[in-house]
């Protein structure tokens, strides 16, 4: 069996392979030299210096050496044979394999003009990294984007004292994925940490220094034709699934590895797992998500057929300025929020006691600062302050 993809989901598709009794040759592929490491804190703990990369490992020598599997790492995928199926290398060698899972995540969108010096993406560690780095000179932070990674890396900033701008294309940071109620206490969070918010308007494009090639960023032009002046820029606007490789392939593409509620492709013999899978015609870029698949995945991989399907209530988090935001379930346009428990002030959770606790008539949203597990319900929205969620999954 062949694994393309070092990270969370292929990891735990290696995991599911052992678990469920295969004993034959196991191969995982990854286009980054690393071995698998958790992703969320680094635009959190990692970028505020409070977490090194060590802690970032998801696997130790232990593990891997029961895991017994051929690790090709820093070798990019760069095609898929599926009569075989052969999973085809950058470096020109094939895998002949059983079966193939996929598990090659998603990449940050990028701008026009991002090449330039101070101008970051964050989805890597290498990115977090090299962002870390740069974060030690200068002040003047602008964030393009409001969503979790945008709002996360702006926290982050501001915790470690700069300058920070949020430039959000909508109305409201998180707007789509939280509604306007509790996009509008997102807001709040930004205002009163003191990071500036920018909404309602684009990015035309960004002011550099000198004419030398790339040069350095130096502010940033929105469509509104302000310039807001940037030492460092991070853009934060989604990421697309890494499917190129799949070009050519007979497997079906469309905003993601198109696979039904068993995580099956229209090839028995290949299976999808994560940020790349678009299973039933819902891609989901959640940590949850990504740990959840696999099992189903690998089940109807090894018996060669859909036997067993996920029907999981989607769930995320994000930390931003001390709050923890828990979402849980799938919210509708016709959701209306109402406080059930504890009060807002001047827009956000108010400080000290016991702070808002929201639903829906039906209680299918909701938000307090408790720390007590999501309930299973329609859909939830939970502020609490922070508790590390990686820990209390693997309880």
């Amino acid at each position: 069996m062949t694994v393309v993809g070092a990270s969370l989901s292929g990891l735990y598709a290696a995991r599911e392979l052992r678990a469920q009794g295969f004993d034959g040759r196991l191969v995982i592929v990854g286009d980054e030299p690393h071995r698998p490491y958790d992703r969320p804190p680094l635009s959190k703990d990692f970028l505020t210096g409070r977490a090194d990369e060590d802690r970032l490992a998801l696997t130790d020598a232990e593990e891997c050496a029961g895991l017994d599997a051929e690790w090709l790492l820093g070798i990019r995928a760069r095609g898929l044979d599926a009569r075989g199926p052969t999973v085809i290398l950058d470096d020109g060698r094939t895998v002949s394999t059983d079966g193939v899972v996929i598990a090659t995540g998603a990449s940050a969108r990028r701008l026009s003009g991002d090449g330039l010096l101070g101008v970051h993406t964050l989805c890597t560690v290498d990115d977090a990294r090299a962002l870390r780095a740069e974060l030690a000179a200068g002040q003047r932070r602008v964030v393009i984007g409001g969503g979790f990674i945008g709002a996360e890396t702006a926290s982050s900033c501001a915790a470690l004292g700069h300058d920070v701008t949020v430039v959000e294309a909508a109305p409201l940071p998180l707007l789509p994925q939280l509604g306007p109620d509790m996009a509008a206490v997102c807001a709040a969070l930004h205002r009163r940490a003191g990071t500036c918010l920018v909404t309602g308007t684009g990015v035309a494009g960004f002011r550099r220094s000198g004419r030398a090639s790339p040069g350095a960023v130096i502010g940033v032009k929105l469509s509104d034709g302000r310039t807001l002046p940037a030492d460092v820029v991070i853009t934060g606007i989604g990421a697309a699934p890494n499917t190129g490789w799949l070009a050519g392939s007979t497997l079906a593409l469309s905003g993601g590895v198109l696979c039904d509620d068993g995580c099956v492709t229209g090839i028995p013999q290949v299976v999808a797992v994560g940020d790349v899978a678009r299973a039933e015609g819902t891609r989901t870029e959640h940590w949850t998500s990504a740990t959840e698949q696999p099992r189903f995945a690998v089940g109807n991989l090894l018996a060669g057929r859909t036997v067993a399907t996920l029907r999981s209530l989607p769930y995320f988090w994000s930390d931003q300025y001390g709050a923890r935001i828990q979402f849980a379930g799938r919210r509708q346009e016709s959701d209306t929020v109402g406080i059930v428990e504890g009060a807002l002030d001047d827009g956000g959770p108010a400080e000290g006691g016991s702070s808002p606790s929201m639903s829906v008539p039906a209680g299918r949203q909701r938000c307090s600062r408790s720390t007590a597990p999501v309930p299973s319900c329609a859909s939830a929205v939970n502020l609490s302050r922070s508790e590390d969620p990686v820990e209390r999954a693997t309880r």
